[in-house]
């Protein structure tokens, strides 16, 4: 995933007030980090595949899994943002369910007053 387009993916989880944060696995690996209440967090696609799937991790440990989207190699970011708020994470193989969540409270976009001077001012 390009990191503008990860960033805005981020910005409207965030808007939907689920715990998402721009996830950086290398130099060029570059995803979505969902915070889950118990500890867990999901990283969706930092292995630069066309499809959207994510890895379920605890303490650096796998612990679960999201398999791939079918047809999500071509989901535009409105649809990655509902495929990511509509996953299940309670199983070790997590699916989709049929609707998101009611969304919740936004959260503060990460980057505050700086993010512009953090991100090198580069185009969005």
């Amino acid at each position: 995933m390009d990191e503008n387009r990860a960033l805005r993916v981020v910005d409207a989880l965030r808007d939907r007030g689920i715990n998402a944060h721009v996830a950086r696995e290398g130099v060029y690996q570059i995803g979505v980090r969902i915070a889950l209440p118990d500890g867990r967090e999901a990283v969706w696609d930092t292995d630069d595949t066309p499809g959207l799937e994510a890895q379920v991790m605890r303490n650096g440990m796998l612990v679960g899994f999201v398999p791939v989207i079918e047809g999500s190699e071509d989901f535009d970011e409105a649809q990655t943002v509902d495929a990511i708020a509509r996953t299940d994470y309670d199983q070790p193989i997590a699916r989709q369910r049929a609707t998101a969540a009611p969304p919740a409270a936004p959260l503060a976009r990460e980057g505050g007053v700086f993010r512009r001077f953090l991100g090198g001012f580069r185009e969005r």
